[in-house]
């Protein structure tokens, strides 16, 4: 028998463009609306928390000192990318001397602070995420429970806690390493002098720029660290179940990045 051959039309293409686009905004905003309630439970349980302060210092250290190394290689190699990026866009405009302006700019501001989080996203994101998730689906969350242990104040409020106290701590870092890789790169390649890099970089530096660069560090890391503490938490499904909700939780992470970048900006800039 010949197989039936299902026909489509364009309209027919269209519909389901438009429906798979409706399912998708419909999952998204319930996903944002979810989070939003995840958090304002987690808000709720600091008092508890802040009583437990080596568990918030124990993720302080394994969320901010262990990605040190993670965050120094990201900023040397986005400090030599913005070099490269302002000499190959504004070179020809004005003099070498004069391109700290725009890397300054840029590190501080937007290139740098994104870069960083989307980075920690893979790194703290997706181990917060495989990790709660492994404890729901072998059922050590649901034993803390019938212990009368909260989840929220054990284990998610001290995750999120570090993730927005640690977070700026990393950007300051990363700020440093970027400006001091950027300037090696301007000295070594373009001829300009250390004298000549930073003074030009001083001329347009306003501490507002620094501000904004820990204000979104802020932001990010609770982002990430609250996205990936809700997916792990609700994961269910076995292993298969906890890979789905590592996967979901870098790219929610990664949407809340790019939006709040967008919002931060709009309001201090």
């Amino acid at each position: 028998m010949m197989a039936i051959q299902k026909s489509y039309t364009p309209k027919k293409v269209l519909d389901d463009i438009a429906d798979s686009f409706g399912a998708a905004l419909r999952e998204a905003i319930e996903n944002f609306g979810a989070i939003c309630m995840f958090f304002f439970q987690t808000l709720l349980a600091i008092p508890a928390c802040l009583k437990k302060t080596n568990l918030v210092l124990e993720q302080m250290i394994r969320i901010g000192i262990h990605s040190l190394s993670v965050v120094f290689l990201a900023s040397v190699f986005i400090g030599a990318v913005s070099v490269w990026q302002a000499q190959h866009l504004i070179g020809d405009i004005i003099p070498k001397t004069y391109i700290s302006f725009a890397v300054g700019k840029a590190l501080f501001t937007d290139l740098g602070p994104v870069l960083i989080a989307l980075v920690l996203t893979g790194r703290i994101g997706a181990r917060l995420a495989a990790e709660l998730g492994t404890m729901k689906v072998t059922e050590q969350l649901d034993a803390m429970i019938c212990l009368s242990l909260n989840p929220y104040s054990y284990l998610l409020c001290p995750r999120i806690l570090a993730g927005f106290l640690m977070t700026p701590f990393l950007m300051i870092f990363s700020f440093f390493f970027a400006v001091l890789s950027a300037q090696l790169l301007t000295t070594l390649a373009l001829g300009v002098s250390v004298e000549s890099f930073y003074n030009s970089m001083r001329m347009l530096f306003h501490v507002n720029d620094v501000m904004i660069g820990i204000v979104k560090g802020f932001v990010f890391g609770g982002s990430i660290a609250l996205c990936g503490c809700y997916y792990g938490y609700f994961a269910r499904g076995g292993a298969v179940g906890v890979g789905e909700a590592t996967k979901k939780a870098v790219v929610s992470a990664s949407i809340l990045i790019l939006f709040f970048n967008v919002v931060v900006n709009f309001v201090m800039m």
